[in-house]
């Protein structure tokens, strides 16, 4: 019998007060935590007799260092950091300034340069950057500045004040941490530590992606429109080390088309860090409708192209790792604020899906919502009047001014890329309008169809459906990229991905869908093995969960057709390990 990871009932759990509690410590937590920080250096400077303290503000971090979870491609556009700290470029680790750009439109056997750069990807006064490192910075600025953070501790459930499930009555109490220590059996070990309830004025959810606080967080309070699901992308990178003179240092290359077909929605980056490393990488669009798309196979075709094999043939893969992004933008956003609580970056939907960029917006919201923090403290007051004050800041900035005029963009590709491109020219046009009212959309796996609905697979399809093998120089399967994730788990603990029936995994899906699990998660976590047994459905198959691969990625959560996977935190500490990345 599986037994899943959840907090242990009946433990007397360690009470800790306090202020802020920022979970996550990626770009929008730790600007969240350092705009604060200078907020209350500005208070308190002025204000000699009515001092503020730092001392019960945490940033809650699941990974073992700070950084260690961060992955992006990773491009920075350095506007809401030269906000929060002017001068940032002379001691930030900056690889390369953006010099030069260009977009390509992939065949099969053919390569296709746009004309013209896009405005939307002219990346010229931007940074290519180690999302890891970078981050690693602004851990080490909050910490200089009188935050704690708290790195191996994830936030596992969020603690109510009442039972309200009314978004305007409902008031968030805070954060319990995972209990450490506790076996595969769900037991305590001899080292069981209890997690903390951090109870908190106010607690500030900066999770990335699908977080699993901020998904109870939606679910609980009814936060999503169902006219206006998220939508999401799988972005699957490696760092690979090439001869001199293939891409320049701060060279920006974007690809579309191929391996995908004209259904799916996706490409490749391709950015230069020094002029012998680079960051490859593909995104694909988790709203395809065959079940047996591949988003890691798509990628390692991609690196078999002649345009990709031209640029890493003779080179070596070094680091590997995956992450979902949300694409759904604006509309997409779910409310940001509530009593007691703030929820920022890619939690709440702050990337630009058109510019392929959220890193700048993640920190301009987090220095947002940390102002209606400051206020909230400084007033005593932290019920949804006070902290309206964070979505009413957005509304104001210049994120809405970027966001707003591409609210419809990946909704438009909805129909495949040729309709897509088409609308994209039209909202360029009329400032991110339609030709009538704003795009509805569904989430992406109800767009996943039946397998005897896609029919068998042909040579258009082939390189995107299925397991690469991987010849293991110029492309790798699965286990052997997620070697080079760095990916380490306490085997001796429960599962972290929750499925509610596995007999749906063996009786349903593998009649309904042919267990999509296997395909979608770029890091081979799930997998259907023979049982010996015919069972009810004849399929002799039930479904293994090799955890300990997990790279924390949520695809999985995101993209099960029947919705039953949920990820939740695994033992803090454990997960991929982005060094350099």
């Amino acid at each position: 019998m599986l037994i899943f990871r959840k907090p242990i009932e009946g433990v007397e759990r360690p009470q800790m007060p306090a202020d802020v509690v920022i979970v996550g410590g990626g770009p929008a937590g730790m600007a969240c935590a350092l705009r604060l920080s200078q907020l209350i250096d500005q208070h308190n400077a002025a204000n000699p007799d009515s001092q503020l303290s730092k001392e019960n503000i945490y940033v809650l971090e699941k990974a073992r260092e700070i950084g260690q979870h961060c992955l992006s491609g990773a491009l920075l556009d350095p506007r809401s950091m030269r906000e929060l700290l002017p001068g940032f470029e002379k001691e930030a680790p900056l690889d390369a300034e953006v010099a030069k750009e260009s977009v390509w439109l992939l065949t099969r056997k053919g390569q296709h340069k746009f004309p013209i750069v896009p405005p939307p990807l002219r990346d010229h006064g931007n940074y290519v950057i180690s999302i890891n490192k970078f981050v690693k910075w602004l851990g080490q600025k909050v910490e200089e500045a009188g935050i704690t953070v708290f790195t191996g501790f994830a936030g596992s459930e969020l603690l109510w004040a009442d039972a309200s499930r009314d978004v305007e009555t409902a008031r968030m109490a805070g954060v319990l941490t995972d209990d450490k220590g506790v076996d595969k059996e769900g037991q305590p070990k001899g080292n069981f530590e209890a997690g903390y309830e951090l109870r908190a004025k106010v607690t500030v959810l900066a999770e990335g992606t699908r977080g699993n606080l901020a998904k109870e967080l939606i679910e609980r309070l009814g936060l999503e429109d169902p006219d206006h699901a998220q939508t999401y992308g799988l972005g699957i990178k490696e760092l690979w080390e090439i001869p001199a003179g293939r891409v320049a240092k701060g060279e920006v290359i974007y690809t579309l088309g191929y391996p995908l077909t004209s259904r799916e929605y996706g490409g490749a980056w391709v950015y230069g860090i020094t002029e012998t490393l680079v960051s490859v990488g593909y995104v694909t669009g988790l709203d395809y409708e065959d079940p047996r798309t591949d988003p890691h196979h798509v990628f390692q075709s991609f690196k078999e192209h002649r345009f990709a094999r031209r640029i890493l043939e003779g080179g070596k893969m070094i680091r590997y790792g995956a992450k979902s992004l949300p694409y759904g933008g604006w509309l997409t956003m779910p409310r940001i604020y509530g009593n007691g609580w703030m929820m920022l970056g890619d939690s709440a939907s702050f990337l630009n899906s058109q510019r392929l960029k959220g890193i700048h917006l993640a920190i301009k919201s987090g220095m947002l919502a940390a102002e209606a923090a400051f206020d909230a403290l400084l007033s005593g007051d932290s019920s949804a009047d006070t902290l309206s004050e964070y979505k009413a800041a957005v509304d104001g900035s210049w994120i809405r001014e970027e966001l707003w005029p591409v609210r419809n963009f990946h909704q438009g590709f909805e129909h495949g890329l040729l309709e897509g491109m088409v609308k994209a020219g039209i909202q360029q046009v009329m400032r991110g309008g339609n030709l009538g009212p704003d795009a509805k959309n569904r989430a992406g796996y109800t767009r996943m169809e039946r397998v005897d609905a896609v029919g068998p697979a042909d040579e258009n399809r082939a390189q995107m459906i299925g397991n690469a093998k991987g010849d293991g120089k110029l492309t790798f399967d699965r286990l052997t990229d997620v070697f080079h994730s760095g990916t380490r788990h306490d085997e001796d603990q429960p599962v972290h991905l929750v499925v509610a029936d596995l007999n749906i995994c063996s009786e349903r899906c593998t009649k309904e869908f042919g267990n999509p699990c296997q395909y979608f998660c770029p890091a081979a976590v799930y997998e259907m093995v023979e049982t010996g047994q015919g069972g009810a459905s004849g399929s002799g198959k039930e479904l293994r969960i090799n955890f300990t691969n997990c790279v924390h990625c949520k695809t999985c959560d995101i993209m099960d057709p029947y919705q039953i996977i949920t990820w939740v935190p695994p033992e803090g500490g454990g997960g991929p390990n982005y060094d350099g990345m």
